[in-house]
């Protein structure tokens, strides 16, 4: 039912930059279809219904950029170490006087969506979309589709049977169209609790109804025990030897705090110095808002880092309301995303405590609006760092929706901002889409793609080991492990080549060719996932606060936590302290770290290590009422198709930052 990646054409078209309109003999005369925007899974066989000719559908329609060429070209001078105009960002004001759509474009958007009926919306501060509101059949003959509603994953989403179509006289001003199908809905948060065995998966889940009330904290979740508050510290010494492994074996962490992710990156030293990331605003983006999401970042500082408390003054949120009167299927895990934002904010104060967060939440449970969200931060300059803790299984991404958030990344770029996405937690996505694939939007080249890693913190706060997170598992079962060493792989993550996006500048003579050059036709190279990684295994994780539904009621309490969501926050916390220490904002750091950076002793080398951790979890979530089950959790599983190899690898790529190295050199 999935078909991976887009034409060959439209790929080469998006990695310079442009995305053609075409005019194929399918579209009505004078009209033309946006080529690429019919989701590769609405096909006949996965359409369950169709969808409500009066259901309401809010929809954005992407301009282009008024010399797409030229930002690209800018954005790659600032951005370039060798460039003479290197670290010389433009304003927003600067870029919108440049590069935003004109108002006349705008215009002539509006006129169209008017004159069919439909009721244009909201215009960003950058122009590149206009917001629409119209019902399912007005949408329908805009465009000259027929919406559906289709089983994806599990998911009943909306999408159309054909290509849009847009009046050619519009073609060269819209690039496409976010929100008329469901494609965002699909994106899924890409953190993993301590019982989950699934990437994306969250403590409980719950479903957020349109207009309806808050949705209530996700299910409980508490650690088994025991369990270590280091590495190593406690030994299961009474389960039998697991087999090719070093015995007896640790059992895990209970979950790092601060104090021990900054000890083992080596950044405390910043901190003692009174550096601590307070110069820099980090944007956090995730969907739906958690009620007590301060109450809780700010309870868990106080238990776990009281040096570093977090004040009213360091955080703010920005949250867009549920529309009521949108209809349709339902099936987002809003309590899911409440795990996320609390993850996210909290990894991102672990390591700058200091820093300024802005939590910025999509609310549109059906089309997430994730891009709104981006753009709303880039088009209004509110951060310098962005971190992103989400994405698509694969990149199965409508291609006008991936020219658009280009576009957004791009003015992301010259504008001087970071932003980092989580590479994913399904490792080379075989297991779920049958070949191997990198997740969008972490394939994109202008963005920062944080892999994950699996981190052994030791009793003085000093790393005793970090490889890559691939992770085996094997359960105790009748006295023995089951399947045998190095067990079933059930996540890791993310990596491997875009079928989307061709080798960027700055992975030029770095990235191997064997793999720059796999999921490509001869003669082709492609962008390589991740670039830079830190801690994201969840048998060595974070231990976070939060508050969720116990048997006995709604409360605060914490757990262990992992997943390249988790990789990313950190990472963005480390590059606000770099930003406190240098004095300036480093804006996109791939061609720095690539061209600078790489082989310096500010990144260290990733390599496979052999090990594991007994976990003990606990069978209904929260205590040993149920019993409980133990199993073995290796480190660096090896049966994929990306390795954990010496130098630049598709697991953890570069490496990860080596405190004060990272931080002066970048």
């Amino acid at each position: 039912m999935r078909r991976i990646g887009i034409t060959i054409a439209a790929v080469l078209a998006l990695c310079v930059g442009s995305f053609a309109l075409s005019s194929p003999a399918s579209a009505q005369a004078g009209r033309s279809a946006i080529a690429g925007s019919k989701p590769s899974w609405a096909n006949p066989d996965a359409r369950v219904a169709d969808a409500g000719a009066s259901d309401t559908i809010q929809f954005r329609v992407y301009l282009a950029l008024r010399d797409h060429a030229g930002a690209e070209a800018t954005a790659q001078a600032v951005s370039d170490p060798s460039s003479s105009t290197y670290h010389q960002y433009l304003s927003a004001d600067q870029v919108r006087a440049r590069f935003a759509p004109s108002t006349a474009a705008v215009a002539s958007v509006k006129r169209w969506l008017k004159g069919a009926g439909l009721t244009p919306g909201e215009v960003p501060a950058n122009r590149l979309y206009v917001e629409a509101t119209g019902s399912v059949a007005q949408v329908e003959k805009l465009f000259g589709v027929d919406l559906g509603v289709y089983s994806v994953r599990g998911q009943a989403v909306r999408g159309f049977d054909r290509d849009l179509t847009i009046p050619s006289g519009l073609a060269t001003t819209i690039t496409g169209v976010i929100g008329a199908d469901q494609a965002q809905a699909l994106m899924r948060p890409d953190h993993i609790v301590e019982g989950a065995d699934s990437s994306g998966s969250s403590a409980g889940s719950s479903t957020q109804k349109r207009g309806g009330p808050v949705v209530p904290p996700a299910d409980g979740f508490r650690n088994g025990r025991p369990c270590s508050a280091y590495y190593g510290e406690q030994i299961d010494t009474t389960d039998p030897k697991y087999k090719n492994f070093p015995n007896p074996l640790p059992y895990a962490p209970c979950g790092y705090t601060p104090p021990q992710l900054r000890a083992a990156y080596g950044t405390q030293t910043l901190l003692d110095q009174g550096l601590d990331g307070s110069s820099a605003t980090v944007a956090i983006i995730d969907a739906f808002a958690s009620p007590t999401i301060f109450a809780d970042a700010s309870t868990y500082a106080d238990r776990n880092d009281p040096l570093h408390p977090l004040t009213h003054a360091q955080f703010s949120q920005v949250v867009f309301p549920v529309n009521p009167d949108l209809e349709g299927p339902d099936q987002c895990d809003a309590a899911g995303w409440y795990g996320e934002e609390t993850l996210d904010v909290e990894a991102v104060h672990a390591m700058a405590p200091g820093a300024h967060i802005v939590y910025v939440g999509g609310s549109d449970c059906l089309d997430v609006s994730l891009d709104k969200a981006l753009n709303k931060v880039i088009g209004e300059q509110l951060a310098q760092i962005v971190s992103n803790s989400y994405g698509d299984l694969g990149e199965d991404i409508p291609a006008d929706e991936v020219a658009a958030f280009q576009d957004i990344a791009i003015q992301g770029v010259v504008q001087g901002i970071g932003v980092y996405f989580s590479s994913g937690d399904s490792g080379d996505e075989v297991a779920n889409l049958g070949t191997p694939s990198a997740d969008f939007s972490a394939s994109s080249p202008w963005v920062t793609a944080v892999g994950g890693t699996t981190l052994g913190v030791g009793e003085l706060g000093g790393k005793t080991f970090e490889t890559g997170w691939e992770t085996g598992k094997s359960t105790l079962t009748n006295g023995k492990w089951a399947p045998r060493s190095p067990g079933a792989y059930i996540y890791g993550s993310g990596g491997g080549t875009s079928r989307l996006f061709t080798q960027p500048f700055y992975q030029r003579g770095v990235v191997p060719d064997g793999l720059a050059t796999q999921n490509q036709v001869p003669g082709v190279k492609g962008r390589v996932v991740p670039d830079i990684s830190m801690l994201g295994d969840p048998t060595t994780g974070m231990l976070i606060g939060q508050t969720q539904t116990f048997p006995e009621g709604v409360h605060y309490d914490e757990y262990r936590i992992g997943g390249t969501s988790l990789a990313s926050p950190l990472f963005a916390g480390v590059v606000a302290l770099s930003d406190d220490l240098l004095g300036y904002h480093h804006g996109f750091i791939n061609p720095r770290i690539y061209k600078t950076l790489n082989g310096t002793a500010g990144i260290t080398d990733v390599k496979h290590v052999v090990g594991a951790a007994v976990r003990i979890d606990f069978v209904n979530g929260v205590d040993d009422a149920d019993g409980t089950r133990t199993s073995v959790r290796t480190f660096d599983f090896q049966g994929l198709t990306i390795k954990t190899t010496p130098g630049y690898d598709n697991v953890t790529g570069l490496g990860v930052p080596n405190g004060m190295q990272f931080l002066y050199r970048l």
